[in-house]
C-alpha cells in the first residue's frame, strides 16, 4: 500500500466484504442512522495495491462507498468511524450512514455477506494534537483538546479521538434528538447537548459552548466536523478566542481522488478539493459559506408554517377540473382500464389515451423497447384501434372511470387530424390532447411540430372542428420549440403538454445493426428528466411574457418518477404532469406522487398547486 510523507494511505479500488450493518441505538427518529462494517482484505477481486495486507485509514479519512448492485450513479463519500487491523492482515472498517437518499438507502439495506466497492482512503488526516507525544507522567501537564460532532459528523471525531491517549481531549456533541456513537470516547468532560432537550442540555452548540467556555478551557486546538451552520460558528468562536480549530468539510464528489474538481472548498488560499485538500482544513483559511439568500438571482422560499388541514391539489386545465395534476400519459398507460386491477386507477388526476389515428394502425415492425442506463426507448409506430373503434369501445370505458379522460389525437396528413377531430368533438371526451409529437411515425407526428407553420396550421384546423379544450402535445426535437409553442397559442391551443420522447439511436454491437428498424427511437425515462425541466421552465418563462389572457398551462412530461420529480416540474412552472416510463418500473408511482405531492405541501405550507407553481420564475 502506497503511503504519502506523512504516512497517509492513498486510495485503491478494492471489494469489500459487509460483517454485518445494523441500526444505531440512540438515533432519533428509530431506524434514521446505521452502522456498516466491512472486512477489507487481500483476495482475487483486490488489487495488487493491497500487497500482503490492507492499509489502515488514518483518522479524518473517509471511502467511497458504491452498493455493487445499485441504481445510482456515484459512490457515497463515507467518513471512517473506526477501524482495526487484524492478524490476518485485513483491516475493519466501521461508518455510520445517515439515512437520506437512494445510494444510502442502499448501503442501510446491505447485508452480511454481501460485497461491496470501495474506493479509499481518501482524502487527508485530523493533524494530530502535541499532547498525543506526553509521556503518562507529563499528561496532566499537557494542554488538552476539544473535539466537537454534529449530527452524523459526530462518526470521524468520534473515530479521531479513539486514537487519543485518555482524558486528554473534551468531547461536545449536538444533535436534533437523542445521541449515539459516544460509547468508545474517554473524554475528560462530554457535553450532549440536543434542539429538544431529550438528552443532556436543551439547545444546539451555542447553548454549552462559548466563547466564554472556549477561553477558559485553555485548549490547544480544536477539532469539529458537522453542519456547515455548527462549523460556521466553530470557526468564528475559535478565531475571536485565538484557538487553532481543524474542520472536517462535506462536498458532493464524483470521483473521490482529486480528478474531476467537482467538490471544491471556499479558501483564502483559493479553490481547494474537498477529497484531496481536505476534509480537514485549518478554520483559519477556509471561508464557510452561509446558506444562500438566493440562488442563479432567484431567492430562497422563506419559511412556512405547516399546514393542520389537508392541502387542496386539484388543478384546473383549459376549463377542466382534475382532482389532482397527475396523468397518466399517453402511450404508457393504454386506456387506463388495463391497469384497473394493478391500483386504484381512479385516484389519477387524468388519463391520456394511446395516441389515435383516423384509421386503425399496426405500428413498426422489429424491435419495440431497448431498455437503456436510466431510461427506455420505444418505437411503438402508434398501434391503435384507431378512432371509430375507440369511440365505440374504448372510450365508454375511459368514461366509465373518475379520472378526466383525454383523446390523444395523431394523423398522418391534416385531413385526417381534422377528420377525427370532428368525431372526437361529437363524444362526451372532456379534453382532446393534439399530439403533433411522436418521433416513430414516417408520416405525420413530429413533423407537424417542428416549424410554426406547420404547427399552427394543424392547430387552427383542427381547432375549427371542435369546442373540445385541446392541448397540444409538442416534441422536443423542434429547433425553435418556444416559437412553435406561441403560435400553437395564438391558432387556438389552450394548454400545451411539453414534452414527447426525445429521439436517439441504439446499436446492436454484436451484429452490427441498428436495434430498431426505423433506425431512431423515441427516448425516455430518468436521463431525460433535467433537459425536459429547462424546456418546460423555458416555455412557461415565454408564456408568462404574454399578455394574461393569452397565457395557457403547461403539462409536463419527461422522465418524472417520484414526488420530488413532480414538484420539480410544478415549481418549474407546469400546471400538471404526466407520468409514463416510471408505470413500467413501479405501477404504483403515480399513486405514490399524488400523496408525496400532498404530503410535501402540508408540511412546506402550500395550500394549493397555484402557490408552488412557477416558484422559480416569479422571483426572475
Amino acid at each position: 500500500m502506497v503511503k504519502d510523507c506523512e504516512g497517509v494511505p492513498y486510495p485503491v479500488y478494492s471489494v469489500g466484504e459487509v460483517i454485518c450493518c445494523s441500526r444505531v441505538k440512540g438515533a432519533v427518529p428509530a431506524g434514521s442512522v446505521f452502522e456498516l462494517k466491512i472486512s477489507i482484505g487481500i483476495s482475487r477481486e483486490n488489487p495488487p495495491q493491497l500487497e500482503t495486507s490492507a492499509a489502515e485509514p488514518v483518522a479524518g479519512q473517509f471511502y467511497m462507498l458504491h452498493a455493487v448492485h445499485s441504481n445510482v450513479l456515484l459512490g457515497r463519500p463515507i467518513s471512517v468511524f473506526l477501524s482495526k487491523k487484524m492478524d490476518d492482515g485485513s483491516v475493519e472498517l466501521s461508518f455510520l450512514i445517515l439515512l437520506k437518499g437512494t445510494g444510502t438507502a442502499e448501503l442501510c439495506e446491505l447485508r452480511s455477506g454481501d460485497k461491496i466497492n470501495l474506493l479509499g482512503p481518501c482524502g487527508n488526516r485530523f493533524p494530530l494534537p502535541t499532547s498525543v507525544n506526553c509521556s503518562k507522567s507529563l499528561k496532566f501537564s499537557c494542554s488538552k483538546v476539544l473535539i466537537i460532532g454534529g449530527g452524523i459528523g459526530v462518526a470521524p471525531v468520534a473515530g479521531f479521538a479513539s486514537t487519543l491517549p485518555e482524558n486528554s481531549y473534551d468531547f461536545y456533541a449536538s444533535f436534533k434528538s437523542g445521541s449515539y456513537a459516544l460509547e468508545n470516547l474517554k473524554a475528560d468532560k462530554l457535553v450532549i447537548t440536543t434542539d429538544d432537550g431529550s438528552v443532556g442540555i436543551k439547545g444546539m452548540l451555542p447553548a454549552a459552548l462559548t466563547e466564554l467556555v472556549l477561553r477558559e478551557g485553555k485548549y490547544e486546538a480544536v477539532y469539529a466536523c458537522g453542519p456547515t451552520p455548527m462549523l460556521a460558528y466553530v470557526q468564528k468562536i475559535c478565531k475571536t478566542v485565538g484557538v487553532k480549530c481543524w474542520l472536517s468539510m462535506e462536498s458532493r464528489m464524483a470521483c473521490g481522488v482529486g480528478a474531476c474538481l467537482g467538490c471544491v472548498i471556499d479558501t483564502t488560499e483559493g479553490k481547494k478539493r474537498c477529497c484531496k485538500e481536505g476534509p480537514v482544513f485549518d478554520g483559519d483559511i477556509l471561508q464557510i459559506p452561509l446558506p444562500p439568500i438566493e440562488v442563479a438571482g432567484i431567492k430562497a422560499q422563506p419559511p412556512r408554517e405547516p399546514l393542520k388541514t389537508e392541502p387542496d391539489i386539484s388543478v384546473n386545465i383549459a376549463g377542466v377540473h382534475f382532482q389532482n395534476p397527475v396523468i397518466g400519459c399517453s402511450g404508457t398507460f393504454g386506456f387506463g382500464d388495463e391497469y384497473k386491477t394493478v391500483f386504484d386507477v381512479n385516484r389519477l388526476g387524468g388519463i391520456s389515451s394511446k395516441g389515435l389515428t383516423l384509421e386503425p394502425r399496426q405500428g413498426n415492425n422489429g424491435i419495440r423497447l431497448h431498455e437503456i442506463p436510466s431510461g427506455l426507448m420505444n418505437s411503438i409506430g402508434l398501434q391503435n384501434p384507431g378512432i371509430p373503434h375507440f369511440i365505440e369501445h374504448e372510450l365508454p370505458q375511459m368514461l366509465a372511470l373518475k379520472p378526466v379522460a383525454i383523446a390523444n389525437l395523431s394523423g398522418s396528413t391534416l385531413e385526417t387530424y381534422v377528420e377525427g377531430a370532428n368525431l372526437l368533438d361529437k363524444t362526451e371526451i372532456p379534453m382532446i390532447e393534439l399530439n403533433i409529437s411522436c418521433p416513430n411515425v414516417s408520416a405525420g407526428g413530429a413533423s407537424w411540430g417542428m416549424s410554426c407553420t406547420a404547427a399552427g396550421q394543424v392547430v387552427k384546423a383542427v381547432r375549427a372542428v371542435t369546442k373540445k379544450p385541446l392541448v397540444v402535445k409538442l416534441t422536443p426535437q423542434s429547433p425553435e420549440l418556444n416559437k412553435v409553442a406561441l403560435a400553437c397559442i395564438e391558432a387556438g391551443a389552450e394548454g400545451i403538454s411539453l414534452c414527447n420522447s426525445f429521439q436517439g439511436i441504439a446499436i446492436d454491437v454484436e451484429r452490427g445493426v441498428p436495434v430498431f428498424n426505423n433506425l431512431k427511437a423515441g427516448v425516455g425515462g430518468p436521463a431525460v428528466r433535467p433537459i425536459a425541466v429547462r424546456l418546460v421552465y423555458e416555455l412557461v418563462e415565454a408564456i408568462n411574457a404574454l399578455q394574461k389572457e393569452k397565457r395557457v398551462p403547461v403539462i409536463a412530461i419527461g422522465g418524472i418518477g417520484t414526488w420530488r420529480d413532480a414538484v420539480e416540474f410544478i415549481m418549474a412552472g407546469a400546471s400538471a404532469i404526466q407520468v409514463g416510463t416510471a408505470t413500467f418500473a413501479n405501477p404504483k408511482a403515480m399513486i405514490e406522487i399524488i400523496d408525496g405531492i400532498s404530503a410535501f405541501m402540508k408540511r412546506k405550507g402550500y395550500r394549493n398547486i397555484e402557490e408552488m407553481r412557477g416558484l422559480i420564475q416569479k422571483n426572475v
